[in-house]
């Protein structure tokens, strides 16, 4: 895998608007040719957060869930439901059968969870990546393409902060390792901590 070219080496300049970057974040990303460099001089500045927000936007959106996926359970809830359980369950089935019956249970399971976990959106971002966003008979409406990274990042972010808050860049410099593995094609899995 290590001859693998990386899915992060995409452009940077079409996913900054997505970013919502401060003016010091966009100084950093000056130059930058891809978001291989970006990420990097993110977490070279302490900025995690960018990177992650970076990561989710730049990898292809089946790799995205899938590494939402590794994060949620990497950083396992002691407070998660089974509802959460599932809906980690669908995104990864989603992930492994990107179908429309997949879709839409991902969807299904994000809402039994009550969007309240990083499982759920991890759904939910499997849900945006594809196909329309109103329900089965409605015309055709595809969600818009920022849509699944922002779900990720979300996802990211509380997995991050469930399992002792005052370490969440290093977990998020750990779950940015996983992003790495997954795109030049790891599974990116990571060990779970314990709560």
């Amino acid at each position: 895998m290590t001859n693998t070219p990386s899915k992060l080496a995409v452009l940077i300049a079409p996913l900054l608007p997505r970013m919502e970057l401060d003016a010091e974040g966009h100084k950093l990303l000056e130059g930058a040719p891809d978001a291989a460099t970006a990420i990097e001089r993110m977490q070279a500045a302490g900025r995690p957060r960018d990177a992650v927000r970076i990561a989710a936007h730049a990898l292809p959106k089946r790799e995205a869930v899938w590494w939402a996926c590794m994060c949620a359970r990497a950083s396992p809830d002691p407070k998660a439901t089974p509802d959460d359980a599932a809906a980690v369950d669908a995104a990864e089935a989603w992930v492994r059968k990107p179908d429309e019956k997949a879709r839409r249970a991902a969807m299904a399971a994000a809402e039994k969870a009550k969007f309240n976990s990083a499982e759920a959106w991890a759904a939910v971002g499997a849900f945006w990546a594809t196909g329309s966003m109103l329900p089965e008979g409605q015309p055709e409406t595809p969600a818009p393409d920022h849509l699944t990274g922002g779900a990720i990042t979300g996802a990211i972010i509380l997995a991050a902060v469930r399992i002792k808050p005052a370490t969440q860049d290093e977990r998020l410099v750990r779950f940015l390792g996983s992003a790495r593995d997954i795109a030049v094609g790891g599974a990116g899995r990571l060990e779970p901590e314990t709560p």
